[in-house]
């Protein structure tokens, strides 16, 4: 098990979050979990992980996670023993499977798990999990995506960053959490963020748009407000009312 001590003195921590990981892989998080702002919750106490290890729970002298499945098909499936004896001891945890047949991740969800005390992601492999431990030992299945990859140790990672990031003293400027994407800045309507740029003003012929150089506050706040319009109605009018709309 990986794990971090939380410090002696917390008064600038104004909530902590205990997530924990289980997996058969805990390797793969030994380093993604020390850099960037994961790194820095962890080292401030604001974010506790524990890594563990479902072989650690396995069946018999092989520590066996997984088997055939009951009528036939290919591939392998997690066992129900194994997770549930991983499981149980964490039941006052909110638990979290991630698997391709789960809810999308969404903004939403995040800002609600970091507002949680502890926090499991189960990570799936092989074909499948035995259908009891979604039925039984979890209360939300997640999905990153309409796409299939070989476990759910990159979807845990997602929610460990998205998380680590919407706790307090983490994010230099909290101000840029409130602007970026999916924050509704229409009523409830979760935007994209706009086009961001910086120096140099201009570069191969590439300019930046003039309203950014202008000193005009009002302009610079009305032009953001079209881009994260336009680019939601471009890109993703699907969170748009309806799917499509023009908020303009």
């Amino acid at each position: 098990m990986i794990s971090v001590t939380r410090p002696t003195d917390l008064t600038d921590t104004l909530w902590i979050v205990r997530i924990t990981i289980v997996t058969i892989f805990p390797e793969f998080f030994a380093s993604p979990l020390d850099v960037s702002l994961v790194g820095k919750a962890r080292q401030t106490g604001a974010l506790v992980i524990d890594v563990v290890d479902l072989r650690s729970y396995g069946l018999g002298p092989h520590r066996q996670v997984d088997d055939a499945p009951f009528g036939g098909g290919a591939g392998m499936v997690m066992m129900v023993e194994p997770l549930a004896a991983a499981l149980d001891p964490l039941a006052g945890t909110h638990r979290i499977l991630l698997t391709p047949s789960g809810a999308p991740l969404r903004q939403t969800m995040l800002d609600r798990y970091a507002e949680m005390e502890a926090v499991t992601l189960v990570c799936g492999r092989y074909e499948g999990v035995d259908e009891r431990v979604a039925e039984h030992l979890v209360d939300d299945q997640v999905s990153i995506g309409d796409f299939v990859m070989l476990g759910g140790e990159v979807g845990a990672l997602a929610i460990v960053e998205g998380v680590a990031r919407l706790l307090p003293g983490v994010v230099g400027n909290p101000e840029s959490l409130a602007t970026e994407s999916f924050r509704g800045d229409e009523g409830s309507v979760p935007l994209l963020e706009e086009a961001q740029y910086t120096r140099p003003a201009e570069f191969r012929g590439w300019e930046v748009p003039a309203v950014l150089l202008s000193g005009d506050h009002g302009a610079i706040a009305q032009w953001r407000r079209r881009q994260r319009v336009d680019r939601t109605q471009a890109r993703r009018p699907d969170l748009l009312p309806g799917g499509e709309g023009d908020l303009a």
